[in-house]
């Protein structure tokens, strides 16, 4: 680790409990949660050797940190509006001595494939907001809204940038809320984008699921497999042991 990275107001360093993996955040501003650990675990499994990946919508760059750790891909690219959680991501890409592998761009997700061009990612990933504006109040704090609401980008924005991005045959992964889940398949086969795995995620065995796990392959024919789903809890706070193995047996 690079011990000459410095922290600053209202930030704080994360163990990842991976590889000696660290992150940078400020908990005033938005941490990444569950739901991320969970994306990468999920993407982790077909993401190839050499594979050149994209994450949008990187926020602190918490996906490509965690993949380096658990993929053989040969370069993350990682794409964030905020200029705020940018300078976090490069500073923890640096802190990991990760530069050689992970790029942090600062951009706009509606454009990215002019930023980056057409058709050179073998696999894309995305934690994108998941309320649209008919979908809960918006916080006051922009960081947090901006990561919660589509204030800057919209499914459609995020399903046709992937679409140009991708090579064909190319992975599109994403973690959503299953109350949207007809919107999503349909917006995802709208740009050639056709859903292959599907995991569902459930606070307990007996609650329906609020999370999902979505693996859609470019230009792929119609097929999907679901996988079993993910049970957070046994009991209220204890985890069961298919999460602690997600985790590594950290949490």
């Amino acid at each position: 680790m690079n011990n000459n990275i410095h922290l600053k107001d209202g930030e704080r360093l994360d163990d990842l409990q991976l590889n000696n993996l660290h992150i940078i955040q400020n908990p005033e501003k938005f941490c990444f949660g569950m739901d991320a650990v969970l994306l990468s675990s999920f993407a982790s499994k077909t993401i190839r050797t050499n594979d050149n990946v994209l994450d949008l919508g990187t926020g602190t760059g918490i996906l490509p940190i965690l993949l380096s750790a658990k993929t053989k891909a040969e370069h993350y690219s990682a794409l964030e509006i905020q200029e705020e959680s940018v300078d976090m991501a490069k500073r923890s890409v640096l802190l990991n001595n990760l530069d050689e592998k992970i790029d942090i761009v600062n951009g706009d997700i509606k454009t990215a494939s002019q930023i980056f061009g057409a058709a050179v990612f073998d696999a894309v990933t995305t934690n994108p907001p998941y309320m649209n504006d008919n979908h809960g109040i918006k916080n006051p704090d922009m960081p947090k809204a901006i990561a919660r609401h589509e204030i800057l980008c919209t499914l459609d924005d995020i399903a046709r940038e992937s679409s140009k991005l991708l090579k064909t045959s190319g992975r599109f992964y994403m973690v959503h809320r299953p109350f949207r889940m007809t919107e999503i398949l349909c917006t995802l086969a709208k740009y050639k984008l056709e859903t292959k795995r599907i995991c569902m995620v459930q606070p307990f065995v007996s609650k329906e699921p609020n999370m999902v796990l979505i693996e859609a392959v470019k230009n792929g024919k119609p097929f999907v497999k679901f996988e079993p789903p993910i049970i957070v809890y046994d009991t209220p706070s204890v985890y069961t042991t298919q999460l602690l193995n997600i985790y590594g047996g950290t949490v």
